[in-house]
C-alpha cells in the first residue's frame, strides 16, 4: 500500500506541476491516433497503475485545485517516501529495463517519432509509466515553489509528464480527451496567471513571473533584468517549421515599410498551436523560453527565426539570442498590446489631446508587467518607421513600429530599456528612401551638435507650492510686472541650470524685479539664433543641463519670490534635415503650399496652422512648459508674422483668404485656442504677445468680436513696439531738438488703453549695430548716463508693465553679443568708472523698489482712470507731466526734464486736496550718478490754477532727469 500512495502522490504532483508546464501534443493527428492505443493497456497492470489513471481522471474532472486538494489530504511522510521511490524506480528503470521496452518508453515520450521504432508490445507500458510518474516525482519538489500559487483548471484531461528520453522533446508527447496512465496523457490547460503587478497572457506552459525591476535595463545587456521563473534547466522541445513569410512581407520588414510587425512577428495561434517568429539580425541562433520549455527557433535566413510549439494557448516567454561573442536573454517586444488606447488616438485624430506629450515621444514605463519604453510618433505619410538608438548600435531594422489606425501614429514597447538611451526615428519616406529624424515630443536631448534625443522622466520634487497658489490671486494687468529679460546661456557665460540657480535669483531679487523672461530655453541647433529657431519644442537646451536641472531652476526663483516668463517660438522652425522639415517625407508641420510655408525673412519654414494635429502639437506644447516647468507666462514670438498672408511678401506671393482678406485665418484661430486653453488649464499664467502692428483686439477675450469681426486673440498683455520705437527714437536726438519730436513721447497716451501693454527695451533694440541702450543717447558720458536715468525713471511712470534687457541695468556700453554676455567688469571696484555704472545699477534697484510699493503706478495700467496728463505740451521746455492714480484715486506725480538744463519754479498743475508733495525718487542723485539737483523738502501747493488743475506747485527740475512726488 506504501508503494501505491507514492505512486499516487507521484500521479497528483505530476498532473498539478508538470502536465501544466510539458502541453507539447505535436500534432492533432498524432493525438487522435494516440488516444486509442493507450486504452489498451494490458491487463498485467497493477492496482497503483489504475488508481494512477482514476486520479487523472478526477484531476481532469475537478482541476487542479480538487488536485491540490486531495494531494493536502496526504501525509507529508507519505509524500517523502513516494518521492524516494519514484526516483529509485527511475534510477532501476534505467539500468534494467530490457531494450525491448525502450522503444515503447520512447513512443511515450516522443510520440509519433518513436513508433516505426517500437514493436507491437504493450506490456512493457506499465514499466514505462512507472519511469514517467518516477519522473514526476522526482521534479515536483523543486517545481513547487514556481507553482505553488498558481490555479490550474482541467477539461476532461489530465497528464502524467512524458519523460524526454534521448533527448527527445515534450512537443511529441501525445494527447487525448480520456486516456489511462499507460500513455502519456493530454497537457494541463491552466488559467491566466499574474504576478504581483502586472497580469501576462493566458498560458498552457507553465507562466513566467513578469520581471519587476524598477530600474530600466539597456536591452544590448538584457541579462540583468528579471527574469521569468523558468527551469534551471528547461527542457528541451523541438519547434516544428511554420510556413514561411511571403516574399512581400519579408520585404516590408527588411526594408522597414511594413505597418504591422506585430502581426507578423511574436506569438501568435495556428492550427498547430503557437508560432514563434523572431526578427532578430544579425542573431546566429534564437530560442524560445516558456516556464521549463526551451525551443530552438529555425533560421529563415536574413535574421528571422521562427517555429510552431504545440500550444493552446500563447505563454509569456522570453527569447534566448545568440550572437557571435555573447548570448542574451530578452523580452521580445513584439509579444506587447498597444501602450495607446483608442481615447488617446481619438484625441490626437482630433486634434485635441492636450496631453499630448504623454502619449507621443519616449516614455519609460511598465507594460503588462514588463520594464521598457515606450516609443511612438504621428508620421501619416510614412511608409514605415523604426526607431534607432544605442540600444540596437543604430540599426533599427529589428525595431519596426507598427502603425496605430488612421491616427498617423506609430508606436513600439522596447522591454528592458530606460532612461539615458539614445534614439531617433528611421521614417521610410513614401518613396522608399529613408530618413533619421529626431523625435519632434522629444523631453531631452544630446548637447548640440549632436542632435539625437534622450529618453528621460523626470524625478523632480518641487518645492513652489506657495508661489504657484499665490501667483493666481490678482491679474498680470492689475498687478506690479517688472520684468528683467535674460539669455541664459550668456548672462554668466558657462553655467549650468544650477549654477545660474545660486546666482540670478539672488540679483534679481536684489534689484526688485518681479520676473525673468528667459529667451526661448527649447533646443535649438545654432547658439546664434539666441533660441529662435526651435528644433526640440518640448525640450530645455541641453547646453545647460537636463530637464530637471532647469526645472531647479525655475523652483529657486519661485522660492525668490520672482516669476518666469519665457520666450515661445510658434512661427516657424528650421529646415534642419534631422527635425520637422517634411518630416515624414511630405509636408506635415510647414504647409504643403510652398509660398505660405516659407518664411521670406528668416529662411525657416511656417507651421500650417489650419492643419488640428499640428496646432494640437503647438497647443499641448504650451500647455506643457506651463505645467511641467511650472512656467507663469508666455512671451510669444513674431506675432504678426504670423497674422498676416502677406507678412514680408511682394505681391504674387502670397495668395488671399477665403474672403479675400490678407489675414492668416488659420492663425488666428490657432492663437485663439492656444490662450484659452492655457489659462485654462494653467490659473495665475500669463501670455504675451510680440505684436507690432495694430491689430484690433490682441488683448481682448476671445469670445468678444470687435470692429474688425474677430474675437480677441485672448492674450494678457502685448509688447508696446510703438512706444518703444517712438521714445527710444525721441531719446536719440539731441535736447536742443527735442522739441520738434515732442509728440514721439506722447503720442503713446493716444492708445495706451486699446490693449494691455508691455513696455519692452529688448535685446531686439541692443543687437545688431543698433548699440547699447545708453550708446543710443545723445551727449558725452555724463549726458548719456544722465539721459539713460531719465528715460528708464520715465518709462517705470508710464501706463504699461516694464521690460529691460540685461546689461542696460547698468549702462553696459557695448551692444550685447551672446558670445560674452553683459560686462560684469565694468561692476569691478578695481575699474575706474565703477561708480557711474553701479549708480545707474542702483537706480533701477530704487525704480523697482518704489514702483511695487505704490499701485498708482501698476494697479491701473490698463484703465484711462488711472492716468491724467498735466502738462504734455510743453514742447519748448522738453518737460513731461503726468499724474497717475490707483483704484482708491491716492496719486502719484512724474515730471521728466529732457533738457539739458536745471528749471527752477517750474510750475505744474495739481489736485488740491493734497496737502504736500515730496519727492520719492529723482534720477539726479548724486548717489546714482547725478548733478544732486534736488527738491529735500515737501512741496505745499498753491490756490493757483495751472494745467486745468484748481491748484499747482512749483519744483526745481533736475537737468536730464525724472522726479517723482507723492502727498507727502
Amino acid at each position: 500500500m506504501k508503494k501505491a500512495a507514492a505512486k499516487k502522490a507521484a500521479a497528483k504532483e505530476a498532473v498539478t506541476k508538470k502536465a501544466a508546464v510539458k502541453k507539447a501534443p505535436a500534432k492533432k493527428a498524432t493525438t487522435a491516433k494516440k488516444a486509442p492505443a493507450a486504452k489498451k493497456a494490458p491487463a498485467g497492470t497493477t492496482d497503483a497503475v489504475a488508481e494512477t489513471a482514476a486520479l487523472a481522471k478526477e484531476a481532469a474532472a475537478k482541476g487542479t485545485a480538487a488536485v491540490k486538494e486531495t494531494a493536502a489530504r496526504t501525509t507529508a511522510a507519505v509524500k517523502e517516501t513516494a518521492a524516494r521511490k519514484a526516483a529509485a524506480v527511475k534510477e532501476a528503470a534505467t539500468r534494467k529495463a530490457p531494450a525491448a521496452q525502450e522503444p515503447v518508453a520512447e513512443e511515450t515520450a516522443a510520440g509519433p517519432a518513436a513508433v516505426k521504432k517500437a514493436p507491437a508490445k504493450k506490456a512493457p507500458a506499465k514499466k514505462a509509466t512507472t519511469a514517467k510518474k518516477a519522473a514526476a516525482a522526482k521534479k515536483v519538489t523543486p517545481a513547487k515553489k514556481v507553482t505553488a500559487t498558481k490555479a490550474t483548471t482541467v477539461k476532461k484531461t489530465t497528464a502524467t509528464k512524458a519523460t524526454p528520453v534521448k533527448k527527445t522533446t515534450t512537443g511529441k508527447a501525445t494527447t487525448a480527451r480520456k486516456t489511462t496512465a499507460a500513455a502519456a496523457a493530454p497537457p494541463v490547460a491552466p488559467e491566466p496567471t499574474t504576478t504581483a503587478a502586472e497580469p501576462v497572457p493566458t498560458v498552457t506552459a507553465e507562466p513566467v513571473s513578469a520581471p519587476t525591476s524598477a530600474e530600466p535595463v539597456p536591452a544590448v545587456v538584457d541579462a540583468s533584468a528579471p527574469a521569468p521563473a523558468v527551469a534551471a534547466d528547461p527542457t528541451p522541445v523541438e519547434a516544428t517549421a511554420p510556413p514561411a513569410l511571403t516574399a512581400y512581407d519579408r520585404d516590408r520588414l527588411l526594408t522597414g515599410t511594413h505597418h504591422d510587425p506585430h502581426g507578423l512577428l511574436g506569438a501568435h495561434p495556428v492550427e498547430d498551436g503557437i508560432v514563434f517568429r523572431a526578427f532578430r539580425p544579425y542573431a546566429r541562433a534564437v530560442a524560445v523560453l516558456a516556464g521549463e520549455v526551451r525551443a530552438d527557433l529555425h533560421d529563415e535566413g536574413d535574421g528571422f527565426f521562427s517555429g510552431v510549439l504545440p500550444l493552446r494557448e500563447v505563454p509569456a516567454y522570453r527569447l534566448v539570442v545568440t550572437y557571435e561573442d555573447t548570448v542574451q536573454e530578452v523580452e521580445d517586444a513584439y509579444r506587447f498590446l498597444p501602450t495607446l488606447g483608442e481615447l488617446d488616438l481619438h484625441l490626437i485624430g482630433e486634434g485635441r489631446h492636450e496631453d499630448l506629450w504623454t502619449v507621443l515621444g519616449a516614455h519609460p514605463m511598465t507594460h503588462e508587467g514588463v520594464r521598457g519604453t515606450r516609443f511612438s510618433v504621428w508620421a501619416p505619410n510614412a511608409r514605415g518607421v523604426r526607431v534607432a538608438g544605442t540600444f540596437n548600435f543604430w540599426d533599427g531594422t529589428g525595431h519596426p513600429m507598427r502603425s496605430l489606425g488612421s491616427s498617423g501614429v506609430w508606436e513600439l514597447f522596447v522591454p528592458g530599456i530606460g532612461e539615458g538611451e539614445l534614439y531617433k526615428f528611421d521614417i521610410a519616406r513614401p518613396d522608399g528612401s529613408h530618413t533619421l529624424r529626431a523625435d519632434p515630443l522629444a523631453r531631452r536631448t544630446e548637447v548640440p551638435p549632436a542632435t539625437s534625443s534622450i529618453v528621460t522622466s523626470s524625478q523632480y520634487e518641487w518645492d513652489d507650492a506657495e508661489w504657484l497658489a499665490r501667483r493666481a490671486e490678482r491679474p498680470a494687468h492689475q498687478a506690479p510686472l517688472s520684468i528683467y529679460e535674460v539669455h541664459l546661456p550668456s548672462w554668466r557665460p558657462g553655467l549650468t541650470y544650477r549654477q545660474l540657480a545660486e546666482q540670478l535669483p539672488a540679483y534679481v531679487k536684489e534689484l526688485g524685479f518681479t520676473h525673468v523672461e528667459l529667451m526661448p530655453v527649447a533646443e535649438h541647433p545654432f547658439g546664434g539664433s539666441w533660441g529662435y529657431q526651435v528644433t526640440g519644442f518640448y525640450a530645455p537646451t541641453a547646453r545647460l543641463g537636463t530637464p530637471d536641472d532647469f526645472r531647479y531652476l525655475v523652483d529657486r526663483l519661485h522660492q525668490a519670490g520672482i516669476g518666469v516668463l519665457m520666450d515661445w517660438v510658434p512661427a516657424h522652425f528650421p529646415r534642419d534635415a534631422w527635425a520637422l522639415a517634411e518630416f515624414d517625407g511630405r509636408p506635415l508641420y510647414e504647409h504643403e503650399d510652398p509660398l505660405r510655408a516659407a518664411h521670406p525673412d528668416w529662411g525657416t519654414l511656417e507651421f500650417d496652422f489650419g492643419r488640428r494635429e499640428v496646432r494640437n502639437f503647438l497647443v499641448a506644447n504650451a500647455v506643457y512648459w506651463c505645467q511641467e516647468f511650472h512656467i507663469d507666462g508666455l512671451r510669444v514670438d513674431a506675432v504678426a508674422s504670423m497674422l498676416y498672408l502677406d507678412y514680408s511678401r511682394e505681391p504674387g506671393q502670397w495668395t488671399p483668404n477665403e474672403h479675400g482678406g490678407r489675414e492668416n485665418l488659420d492663425a488666428v484661430a490657432f492663437l485663439q485656442e492656444m490662450n484659452a486653453t492655457v489659462y485654462r488649464r494653467c490659473p495665475g499664467v500669463v501670455t504675451v504677445a510680440e505684436e507690432s502692428t495694430a491689430w484690433d483686439g490682441v488683448t481682448r477675450a476671445t469670445h468678444h468680436r470687435g470692429p474688425s469681426g474677430f474675437g480677441g486673440l485672448g492674450f494678457g498683455l502685448k509688447w508696446n513696439m510703438g512706444w518703444m520705437h517712438d521714445s527710444l527714437q525721441y531719446m536719440s536726438h539731441e535736447p536742443v531738438h527735442r522739441k520738434y519730436h515732442h509728440r514721439e513721447m506722447t503720442f503713446s497716451m493716444v492708445y495706451a488703453y486699446s490693449e494691455n501693454y508691455v513696455l519692452p527695451i529688448s535685446h531686439d533694440e541692443v543687437v545688431h549695430g543698433k548699440g547699447s541702450l545708453v550708446s543710443k543717447m545723445p551727449g558725452d558720458w555724463w549726458q548719456q548716463r544722465a539721459n539713460h536715468r531719465a528715460y528708464l525713471g520715465f518709462m517705470w511712470s508710464h501706463p504699461g508693465k516694464q521690460l529691460l534687457f540685461m546689461g542696460q541695468e547698468f549702462a553696459q556700453g557695448a551692444e550685447w553679443s551672446e558670445a560674452h554676455g553683459p560686462d560684469w567688469w565694468l561692476l569691478d571696484p578695481a575699474y575706474g568708472a565703477e561708480a557711474d555704472h553701479r549708480g545707474v545699477r542702483d537706480l533701477v534697484r530704487d525704480l523697482n523698489g518704489v514702483y511695487r510699493a505704490t499701485p498708482a503706478l501698476w494697479e491701473q495700467d490698463t484703465e484711462p482712470a488711472g492716468f491724467q496728463w498735466v502738462a504734455g505740451d510743453a514742447s519748448e521746455d522738453n518737460v513731461i507731466a503726468f499724474l497717475r492714480y490707483d483704484a482708491d484715486r491716492n496719486p502719484l506725480l512724474a515730471v521728466s526734464n529732457f533738457a539739458a538744463v536745471v528749471r527752477p519754479d517750474y510750475r505744474l498743475g495739481v489736485p488740491d486736496d493734497v496737502p504736500a508733495w515730496h519727492e520719492v525718487l529723482n534720477t539726479d542723485e548724486a548717489r546714482y550718478g547725478g548733478s544732486d539737483v534736488t527738491n529735500p523738502h515737501p512741496v505745499k501747493p498753491e490756490p493757483h490754477p495751472w494745467h486745468g488743475l484748481p491748484a499747482s506747485i512749483r519744483l526745481t527740475l533736475p537737468p536730464l532727469a525724472t522726479v517723482w512726488l507723492r502727498p507727502a
